[in-house]
């Protein structure tokens, strides 16, 4: 499936992340990353709040996110 529709092009990067929020947070694979989003998988996309802090340490990474409300196959 082409990603055309993206308004910045994302790079894959398969590293391990953390979506931090509510005083918790939940681990993540952070399967692709740009400028204005990512593809993150989780075990349980059930819990994750809307908003929420995606950190990935390797990279030394840490932003303030939204879902997008893709859940199917990761949350974007």
């Amino acid at each position: 499936m082409a990603d055309d529709h993206r308004r910045a092009p994302r790079r894959r990067i398969l590293k391990a992340g953390s979506i931090a929020f509510g005083g918790g947070s939940i681990d993540c694979t952070v399967r692709n990353l740009s400028a204005t989003g990512a593809a993150l998988e989780v075990v349980t996309p059930l819990f994750i709040a809307d908003r929420f802090t995606l950190i990935i340490p390797t990279e030394q990474f840490k932003r303030r996110a939204a879902s997008s409300g893709a859940r199917t196959g990761g949350s974007e």
